[in-house]
């Protein structure tokens, strides 16, 4: 990806300090990122998470074992005043799946006087990749597809 300057390359900026984040291994580092309220949609979990507790049990849990890293394919920024959209396509490599998973995001962003945070995060594996059918999920170590589980709070 080009170097890019301005409020677009700020924000794309954001992804690379998140997939710095997750490289490290430290869920904190990651959950960090995200505005207390966050809302994720997981690549690997069909358990929509809605705080930071949640959002680190997915990390911690489903993710970071897997030893992930992330290159964004294709990207979209919009910028709103004090919100920017970035959404593209991304590819994650996992020790359990080597070959690179290419998958859809959003990361919705909203400026808190000091910095951006992620406010929302949507992510799905492409579902015209086989590696997105229930064999595919399962190999790339899904765990929990299909539990289903309602919003508590």
């Amino acid at each position: 990806m080009p170097k890019l300057t301005g409020k677009i390359g700020e924000i794309l900026k954001l992804f690379d300090e998140w997939n710095d984040a997750l490289q490290s291994g430290d869920p904190d580092r990651i959950v960090e990122k995200y505005a207390a309220n966050a809302i994720l949609l997981p690549t690997l979990s069909p358990v929509v998470r809605h705080n930071h507790s949640e959002i680190r049990n997915y990390f911690q849990k489903v993710i970071l074992p897997q030893k992930p890293s992330g290159t964004i394919i294709k990207y979209n920024v919009r910028l709103y005043g004090d919100i920017a959209i970035n959404s593209g396509v991304y590819a994650f490599t996992l020790t359990s799946h080597p070959e690179p998973l290419p998958a859809r995001y959003t990361f919705v962003y909203k400026w808190f006087g000091n910095r951006w945070l992620i406010v929302e995060h949507h992510s799905s594996l492409m579902p015209e990749d086989k590696k997105a059918s229930p064999k595919g999920r399962a190999a790339a170590g899904v765990k929990d597809w299909g539990t289903k589980r309602k919003r508590t709070s």
